[in-house]
């Protein structure tokens, strides 16, 4: 079981509400978020942030997004959103190729050189201690301009408090969750671990 169980999604009007919107945008409400909703302050807050940080504003396409997301988790091992993020880029239209090859973005020709530096930039952004260098900030620079960059942050920064709060809580992993993370990185070890609902 999780640290604190999730509310039922027909709770109340509120999270009814909430789970209506995730319903269309992932194909079920996050257990995640219904765990937040102990505190509506707290789920309105993350649901308004996630709406801004992935509004699709240009070059730095939503499936893009989700993947620089799989990639910020992947760094910091929260199992619950890698299979999360790379179900939400399977849905917003990330390249077949790309989901079938994410563990190999560095070398695999679907992947653009300026989707590389992205990636890169998510890994080292992702670290602790954080390893964004000279390097990194050339390499973006060469594909991206500022504002790009900010969007990309903001996705990992995202994932940043999404990591922390869904490994912390040992939050159970959702059926379609499951489906993608082991059709898309169950061949390069990905399991449920501590999201299994056995957890505490």
């Amino acid at each position: 079981m999780a640290l604190v169980p999730p509310l039922d999604p027909q709770h109340d009007p509120e999270t009814k509400e909430l789970a209506a919107f995730f319903n269309e945008t992932l194909g079920f409400c996050p257990n995640s978020v219904l765990t937040m909703q102990h505190r509506p302050a707290i789920s309105k807050a993350f649901i308004n942030l996630n709406k801004a940080v992935m509004a699709n504003e240009g070059r730095v396409t939503s499936a893009l997004k989700r993947m620089i997301a799989w990639v910020s988790s992947n760094a910091t091992g929260c199992r619950y959103c890698q299979a999360h993020a790379i179900r939400a880029a399977e849905r917003y239209g990330a390249a077949q190729e790309q989901l079938d090859h994410i563990w190999d973005y560095r070398t695999h020709p679907a992947f653009s050189e300026a989707e590389r530096a992205a990636l890169d930039f998510s890994i080292a952004a992702s670290q602790v201690p954080n390893a964004v260098d000279a390097v990194i900030k050339k390499r973006l620079y060469e594909h991206w301009n500022e504002g790009e960059i900010v969007e990309m942050l903001g996705v990992i920064s995202l994932f940043g408090y999404l990591n922390r709060w869904n490994d912390s809580m040992g939050t159970t992993i959702e059926d379609g969750a499951v489906e993608s993370g082991e059709r898309y990185l169950g061949k390069y070890g990905w399991e449920k671990g501590k999201h299994d609902g056995s957890q505490y």
